[in-house]
C-alpha cells in the first residue's frame, strides 16, 4: 500500500487530499518523524504533539501567503516536512543540513526564525498590521505558541497590544502543560482547569485581552481543527484558540516521560527505547557538576537561593528543587524576572545563584545591567552552554557573554577549566563576594572522572601557570585549556610554549599579565567566544595601555554566527579545535 505522504511534497499536494485521507496522513507523517529522529535525534516530543494541527493549519490556509509562525520551533518538524523538505529531513540539525528550527532563509514557508521562545505574537502582530498598511487585508497571519511560552512577559506584551488592533491575528494556544520541563505559574493552573469540554468564565484573561476567544478543543481530532479552523478563518480582528494536545502522541514511551523524550537521543523507533552506549566511567557532565555541588553546598548554607527560568532538567537545578523544594524556584520562561527575582533576594542577604543558559541570558542585559551591576548586589550567574553548543545551532550558540558582559562595571566574568575548578569556583563565591560575578561552563561532558574533591577558595581574579616555555605564551580561557594542552602536547617544540590558565576575565590578573609580558615576545590568546569585544580583547586592551611592543595573536570566534553541527565540526570551521590551535602554533614557532 502506498503511503499518502509520498505524494505530498508542498501544501498544494495535501489540500488535494480528503478529510478521510488527513486522518491518514497523520499517522505517516507521526512515524515519518519517528523514524527519522529514532536514528539522527533531535527534538521529537513537542512535533509528535502537533501533527494534527500542523496539517489542519497547512490545509486550512493558504500558506506561504497566509503567515504560519511557530513559536520556539520544538514543534515544526512536521512543518518542515510538508513544506519542501521531506527529502532533505534526515540532514534536520546536521552540518550543511536543514536547521532544526523555522529559519527564513531556508524556506518562504518558514514567516519567522524562532529559536528562542515567546516571539511568535509580537512577530505575527507586526507582520499583520503591516498586511493592513498594505491593503492586503484577507491575509491570514497565525501564531501557534505553546502553554509555556505564552506565559513569558513578551508574549503577554504581544497580546495586550493585539487587543487594541483590528490586524487579522490568529493565536493558537498548543496547550499540553510542558515545555521542556513541566510548566509553572499561575497560568498554567488555570489553563489545567481549561481541559476539552470546559465552559470557560465568561470573561477569562484572553477575553480581557480583547480576543475572540475559542476551545477548548481536541488538537488530535483533525476533523474537528478543520471545522473550527474554518470557521475562524472568516472572523476579522484578534481571535484566540485553545487547542488541547499531548506531547509525545503516537510513541508510548514518550508520552510517558515527555521530559526525556523533549530531544532523547537516540533510540528504538517501533518500541521507544533509547540506545545509549555511555559507560558509566565517563565524567560527569558540567551541569550536574554545577547542580550536585549546589546541593553540597546548600546543606551547609542555608541562605542558598537556586533560581532558574525554565530549565531546572537542563541546568541540573532540579538536584536541589528535590532537595530543598523552599529554596530552588522554576520561574517559568522568563529570564527577565529570573535575573530581577535573584536581585531582590540578593538585596536581603541570601546567596543567589541564577542557572540559565549563555545564550538565554541575552534576554535579560537590561535587568542584568540595571537590576543587578548598577546596585552591585553579588548575584551568582551559572551560565551553563557557554561556547558552541553543537546542533541547536546559531540561536543557542553562548559565544556572546563574555563581549556583552565585559563592560558593564562591577561585573566579574569566570571560566574554570574544569570540573575541579567549577565546583572550588562555587564553594568560593558562597562564601561572600563583594560584586555580582558570572561563571560560565561548556554544554556536555567534563574531563575529569575525580571531580568530587575536597573544596579549596579560589583567589577572584588569579590566574596560574600550567606549563612553563621559552618562547611562546597561550593565555586560554575556560575549557579551551584542554585543546590547548593537546595541540602543545602534539608539537615537537613543545618546550618553546608556556600555556597559562586565565581563569577570569574580570578583573584580570595584571600581576601576571605584566610578567608574561616582561618575558614572552609572542602571546596566543584563545576562547570559545566571539572575538570582537572578547577575552582576547581585554589582553590587547591591557598590552596597549603597558605599551606591550610583541605580537599577540587573537584565536576566538570570527564574528559572523555559526550554523549547526556537531561541536568538533565546529570548533574546526572556528579553527580552535586543537588541530587548528596546533597549526597556529606551528606557523608562530
Amino acid at each position: 500500500m502506498s503511503r499518502l505522504l509520498d505524494q505530498i511534497n508542498f501544501p498544494k499536494d495535501l489540500r488535494k487530499l480528503s478529510e478521510e485521507e488527513l486522518v491518514q496522513l497523520a499517522t505517516e507523517l507521526r512515524k515519518f518523524i519517528i523514524d527519522i529522529v529514532a536514528t539522527k535525534e533531535g527534538h521529537l516530543g513537542a512535533s509528535l504533539g502537533v501533527v494534527e494541527l500542523t496539517i489542519a493549519l497547512h490545509y486550512i490556509f493558504n500558506t506561504p501567503k497566509d503567515l504560519l509562525i511557530w513559536d520556539v520551533g520544538h514543534q515544526a518538524y512536521g512543518h518542515k516536512i510538508l513544506t519542501g523538505r521531506k527529502a532533505v529531513f534526515e540532514t534536520n540539525r546536521q552540518l550543511h543540513g536543514i536547521s532544526g528550527f523555522p529559519k527564513r532563509g531556508e524556506s518562504e514557508y518558514d514567516a519567522f526564525g524562532t529559536g528562542h521562545s515567546s516571539t511568535s505574537i509580537s512577530a505575527a502582530l507586526g507582520m499583520a498590521i503591516a498586511s493592513n498598511l498594505n491593503g492586503e487585508t484577507e491575509k491570514q497571519h497565525i501564531a501557534v505558541i505553546g502553554d509555556a511560552s505564552i506565559a513569558s512577559g513578551m508574549a503577554f506584551e504581544g497580546l495586550n497590544h493585539a487587543g487594541v488592533t483590528n490586524a487579522n491575528l490568529l493565536v493558537i494556544l498548543n496547550d499540553n502543560a510542558i515545555g521542556i520541563d513541566p510548566s509553572v505559574g499561575a497560568l498554567k493552573e488555570y489553563l489545567t482547569r481549561a481541559r476539552v469540554g470546559y465552559k470557560p468564565e465568561k470573561s477569562n484573561i484572553i477575553e480581557a485581552l480583547n480576543f475572540r476567544y475559542f476551545g477548548p478543543v481536541d488538537g488530535h481530532d483533525i476533523k474537528g481543527l478543520l471545522k473550527i479552523l474554518s470557521e475562524m478563518k472568516n472572523i476579522k480582528g484578534p481571535k484566540f484558540l485553545h487547542v488541547i494536545t499531548k506531547k509525545g502522541k503516537g510513541l508510548k514511551k514518550a508520552e510517558e516521560d515527555q521530559v526525556k523524550y523533549h530531544a532523547p537521543g537516540k533510540f528504538v523507533a517501533e518500541t521507544g527505547e533509547l540506545v545509549t552506549s555511555e559507560s558509566v566511567d565517563l565524567p560527569l557532565k558540567y551541569q550536574d557538576v554545577f547542580g550536585l555541588t549546589l546541593v553540597e553546598l546548600a546543606e551547609k548554607n542555608e541562605k542558598i537561593i537556586g533560581i532558574t527560568p525554565a530549565m531546572p532538567t537542563g541546568s541540573s537545578l532540579k538536584y536541589m528543587m528535590e532537595r530543598f523544594p523552599d529554596r530552588a524556584f522554576d520561574v517559568g520562561i522568563a529570564e527577565q524576572h529570573a535575573v530581577t527575582l535573584s536581585a531582590g533576594m540578593a538585596t536581603q542577604g541570601f546567596v543567589v545563584f541564577c542557572a540559565i543558559y549563555s545564550t538565554f541570558l541575552q534576554r535579560a542585559y537590561d535587568q542584568l545591567i540595571h537590576d543587578v551591576a548598577l546596585q552591585d548586589l553579588p548575584v551568582i550567574f551559572c551560565l551553563d552552554r557557554a561556547g558552541l553548543v553543537g546542533e541547536d545551532g546559531a540561536t543557542h550558540h553562548g559565544v556572546f557573554d563574555i563581549a556583552y558582559a565585559r563592560g558593564i562595571p562591577n561585573l566579574h566574568i569566570a571560566a574554570p577549566r574544569n570540573e575541579v575548578e567549577l565546583r572550588n569556583l562555587l564553594y568560593t563565591v558562597q562564601l561572600g563576594i563583594e560584586h555580582p560575578i558570572i561563571i560560565r561552563y561548556p554544554r556536555g561532558r567534563g574531563v575529569l572522572k575525580e571531580w568530587k574533591l575536597p573544596f579549596k577558595k579560589i583567589e577572584i581574579g588569579k590566574g596560574e601557570c600550567l606549563k612553563e616555555g621559552s618562547k611562546i605564551a597561550v593565555l586560554s580561557l575556560g575549557n579551551m585549556a584542554q585543546n590547548v594542552e593537546k595541540a602543545i602536547e602534539a608539537i615537537s617544540e613543545k618546550d618553546k610554549i608556556a600555556h597559562y590558565d586565565m581563569k577570569f576575565v574580570k578583573p584580570i590578573d595584571e600581576h601576571l599579565l605584566k610578567s608574561i609580558f616582561s618575558r614572552y615576545k609572542i602571546i596566543f590568546t584563545i576562547e570559545d567566544g566571539v572575538k570582537k569585544g572578547g577575552f582576547g580583547s581585554e589582553i590587547l586592551e591591557f598590552a596597549a595601555k603597558q605599551e606591550y611592543k610583541g605580537l599577540i595573536e587573537i584565536l576566538g570566534v570570527k564574528n559572523t554566527f555559526i550554523e549547526h553541527g556537531n561541536i568538533n565540526q565546529l570548533q574546526e570551521i572556528a579553527q580552535i579545535n586543537v588541530e587548528g590551535i596546533r597549526q597556529k602554533l606551528e606557523s608562530l614557532i
